[in-house]
């Protein structure tokens, strides 16, 4: 199969990589000399613009931090749109917004190209092994359409509803994320001042009720060790939040704990900069405690 992918960074290029070893590969990235790199490792062609690309692929995937650039990449004469062919599948991995995912379905659709909303999670690792949870929005003949390709870098593959139905789930899940990064770190804040040490309180918390993914992995391994390893930015988290509040707002819920996380990570980034990691959130708990938690 003729692939086309946009968007090598830490998640994309794993994904590419699943996709290089399989099918006729194309890649194009914002920065062309990371995409050289990943074609001189993994033997597929660079396309000088992303029109190039659309106008060999029968499937066009997108990884990019938002929908905005998404839908940017669609515009111009040396665009996706200028490229696309009629019968051509576009599956957006981007950890998007629904509303976008539905104006670029609409649109794609006069030409004849079917759109996926595909966001992923798992991480770097899961990636890496292949074995990512896919949350798909779409059509179901287009979801079978696309299932084949999915399976190349994903182990879950979910069909959740229409089109921007899975940038919806995605973006729920990762607001969950920021709620359990900020009250874990609350409440390890006041059990070590309490006395008690942060490695016992996470042992006892991932033998009862109160576990989750934050105390199982990313505390044990980054916040107990100090050693704070950038791999998911915490403005892409704000952004994700930020997306769920909206849905939350589109869709009539009351949401006052998401509104609040989504307040206290807007003001993380704010003081921690564009580049943070996100669960570096932890580290303003800590400033306000006067306390660190370290194993």
């Amino acid at each position: 199969m003729r692939v086309g992918f946009l968007g090598l960074g830490a998640i994309g290029s794993p994904m590419a990589a699943h996709l290089a070893r399989r099918d006729e590969l194309t890649v194009w990235n914002r920065t062309s000399s990371r995409a050289s790199a990943f074609c001189a490792r993994y033997g597929c062609r660079v396309a000088a613009t992303p029109r190039e690309l659309a106008s060999e692929a029968q499937v066009v995937i997108t990884c990019l931090p938002t929908s905005r650039e998404v839908e940017a990449l669609l515009q111009g004469p040396d665009g996706l749109e200028a490229g696309l062919r009629s019968g051509a599948l576009f599956i957006d991995c981007t950890s998007g917004d629904p509303a976008t995912s539905r104006r670029v379905a609409e649109r794609l659709s006069r030409y004849g190209v079917a759109f996926v909303d595909a966001p992923v999670s798992g991480g770097v690792a899961a990636a890496e092994a292949g074995n990512l949870t896919i949350m798909v929005g779409a059509d179901p003949a287009t979801f079978e359409r696309a299932r084949p390709v999915l399976a190349g870098f994903g182990k879950r593959i979910e069909h959740l509803g229409p089109v921007g139905a899975g940038h919806a789930m995605k973006a729920v899940n990762n607001a969950l994320l920021a709620v359990n990064i900020l009250a874990l770190g609350e409440g390890l804040a006041a059990l070590v001042k309490a006395g008690v040490s942060a490695r016992t309180a996470i042992n006892v918390l991932n033998s009862s009720s109160g576990r989750s993914f934050v105390s199982e992995v990313l505390v044990p391994e980054r916040v107990l060790t100090g050693s704070w390893p950038r791999t998911f930015r915490l403005a892409l988290l704000d952004k994700d939040v930020g997306i769920a509040r909206e849905i939350l707002r589109e869709t009539g819920v009351d949401g006052p704990v998401i509104d609040l996380v989504g307040t206290l990570f807007s003001r993380a980034r704010t003081e921690l900069g564009e580049q943070a990691d996100h669960l570096e959130a932890i580290k303003l708990i800590e400033r306000q405690a006067g306390r660190e938690i370290r194993g």
